[in-house]
C-alpha cells in the first residue's frame, strides 16, 4: 500500500504491482486533485483507503468517497487520522471522534479505520487512541511501526517497535456491539427508554426558550436594541459553566452546548427583526 496525490503517482503505481493506494488528507481537501485520482483509476478496483482532510469538513470527505466510487472504485475505506489542531493539546492531531461517528451515518457500511499515530503525534498515547477506535467501533487500525524508531527518517515520536504494537494489540479490549446475554436486554433498554425519555424534555425545553428568543426579539425590534450583547452573553456563559462546575459536569461541553444554543438564538431574532 502507498499513497497517491496525483494520476501520475496512480500511474507509476499500478505499473509497480502496488495492490492498495491511500489518499492523503492534503489530498483529500482539493475535489479536483480527487477527481484526476478517480479517473486515472476508472477500470481498476483497488482497495482504495482515503484519509479525512485536514479540517473536519465532512462533505469533503464524502465527496472523495463519491468521486471514487462514481469512477467505479468499490473497494473503499476511509481513515480517520484527526484534524488540524487550533490549540494546545496533548495529541498532534484533534481526534474529533464524532466526525468518523458522522461519516458512519452518512456512508453506512463503509469500513473505517483509525490511524492513531497521526492523531498522537507521540508513541506514549498510541494504545489509549487505539482503544478509544475500538471502544466506537471503528473497523481497524493503521499504527507507524518501525524497527529503530528514534532513527526513522520522519515523525519519529510517533513510530513504535515491532514487540511494542504486539503488546498493544494483545491489550487491546475488543467489545461486543451487541448484548450476547439475553438477561440484560431488557436492563439496557430500560436505560435507553430514560435516555429517551429526558432527550425529549430537553427538546421541549429548548422549544419553549425559542419562544421566549421570538419575544424578546419583538422587545429588541420595537425599542431599537441591538441583537447581541455582550455583557449578557458573558454573563450566560460565566453562570452556566459555574452550573456545570456545581453539577460536577464538564463545563467546557456544557460552554459548547449553550454557543450553539446562542448561535440559533441570535439568527432567530434577525429573521424576527430584519
Amino acid at each position: 500500500i502507498t499513497e497517491v496525490a496525483t494520476a501520475k503517482h496512480v500511474e507509476l503505481c499500478l505499473e509497480s504491482g502496488i495492490d492498495m493506494l491511500w489518499i492523503g488528507a492534503r489530498t483529500t481537501v482539493n475535489p479536483f486533485y480527487v477527481q484526476e485520482i478517480a479517473e486515472a483509476l476508472k477500470g481498476v478496483d483497488i482497495p482504495v483507503f482515503v484519509k479525512n482532510p485536514i479540517h473536519p469538513e465532512i462533505g469533503l470527505w464524502v465527496g472523495a468517497l463519491e468521486r471514487l466510487n462514481k469512477a467505479g472504485v468499490h473497494k473503499l475505506s476511509a481513515i480517520h487520522r484527526g484534524f488540524y489542531n487550533y490549540k494546545e493539546s496533548a495529541f498532534r492531531n484533534d481526534p474529533k471522534w464524532e466526525m468518523p461517528i458522522k461519516l458512519r451515518e452518512e456512508v453506512r457500511d463503509l469500513p473505517i479505520i483509525c490511524d492513531p499515530s497521526h492523531i498522537a503525534g507521540k508513541a506514549s498515547l498510541i494504545e489509549d487512541v487505539s482503544q478509544t477506535a475500538m471502544d466506537i467501533n471503528l473497523n481497524g487500525l493503521m499504527i507507524e511501526t518501525h524497527n529503530n524508531p528514534s532513527g526513522a527518517l520522519s515523525d519519529s515520536r510517533q513510530q513504535i517497535a515491532p514487540q511494542d504494537l504486539k503488546r498493544i494489540l494483545n491489550n487491546l479490549i475488543l467489545r461486543d456491539t451487541k448484548l450476547r446475554d439475553e438477561a440484560f436486554k431488557d436492563e439496557l433498554l430500560e436505560f435507553r427508554n430514560q435516555i429517551d425519555l429526558l432527550d425529549h424534555q430537553i427538546i421541549e425545553l429548548l422549544n419553549d426558550r425559542k419562544k421566549i428568543v421570538e419575544t424578546i426579539a419583538h422587545f429588541k425590534n420595537q425599542n431599537k436594541l441591538t441583537i447581541f450583547q455582550i455583557e449578557r452573553w458573558f454573563e450566560i456563559i460565566q453562570s452556566r459553566k459555574s452550573i456545570a462546575n456545581n453539577l460536577k459536569l464538564d463545563n467546557q461541553m456544557v460552554a459548547e452546548i449553550f454557543e450553539l444554543i446562542h448561535k440559533y438564538s441570535i439568527l432567530t431574532q434577525t429573521k424576527i427583526m430584519r
